[in-house]
């Protein structure tokens, strides 16, 4: 049976490392369910998701390339995946445990002590869902490395991580930052000049994130032999 296609949808980034860093990881996906491939965009990069979905030759699964929930899911990609019964749209990458994984891994790998504290840095929405999404990483961050973590955002929400990295400095050693984004682009950068001692890479950068963009597509596909 052929499987449908796996289109992977990203924000889309003006950065040629963070193209770079997406491109591979929907490359490692699609391999790793032995689906076609068909990579999109939400903005500044083309072509965007209405289109490549309008072309699909069969049945698709739209995979978020995207850490949480927000306008860009409930509004780009639900439109795209309502214009045709044969195509679904996933939940987000995050939160996922192999998430929580990577970010713990890069923050231990920094030599974490016990004096220091760690701000969560994550894009940043107005939508309260997709600020719910960060504060359940902080959460469950906090509770596996045994030391506060606090959340910034890089836009569109309070503190933002440069606040949060001030406030955390007045009680810490050093300031290490999480870099909860996908790739490098213009939030990386928001988040790399915020004035923490460290701060770790984003996560798309890590094979394991391939594995959740694996996990939601074959999500996709159940719903899909489900209804038809």
């Amino acid at each position: 049976m052929t499987l449908p296609t796996l289109v992977a949808c990203s924000h889309g980034t003006d950065s040629a490392a963070g193209r770079a860093v997406v491109t591979t990881l929907a490359k490692r996906a699609a391999e790793l369910v032995g689906a076609p491939l068909a990579e999109t965009f939400v903005d500044v990069q083309h072509p965007q998701v209405d289109e490549v979905v309008a072309a699909l030759e069969g049945p698709g699964v739209i995979v978020p390339l995207l850490l949480s929930p927000g306008y860009h899911t409930q509004v780009d990609i639900g439109r795209a995946a309502a214009a045709r019964e044969d195509v679904v749209a996933t939940g987000t990458l995050g939160p996922h445990p192999l998430l929580l994984d990577v970010l713990e891994d890069r923050v231990r790998a920094a030599g974490l002590d016990h004096s220091d504290r760690v701000v969560l840095a994550a894009a940043g929405s107005s939508r309260p869902e997709a600020i719910a999404r960060v504060s359940d990483v902080r959460a469950e961050l906090a509770a596996r490395l045994r030391v506060p973590v606090t959340a910034g955002y890089a836009y569109g929400a309070s503190p933002t991580v440069a606040d949060a990295v001030a406030h955390a400095r007045g009680t810490a050693g050093r300031v290490i930052v999480a870099s909860y984004v996908l790739a490098p682009g213009h939030f990386a950068n928001l988040i790399a000049n915020a004035g923490a001692d460290v701060t770790t890479e984003p996560v798309g950068t890590d094979p394991r994130v391939a594995e959740i963009v694996a996990e939601r597509f074959r999500e996709g596909v159940a719903r899909l032999s489900c209804t038809h």
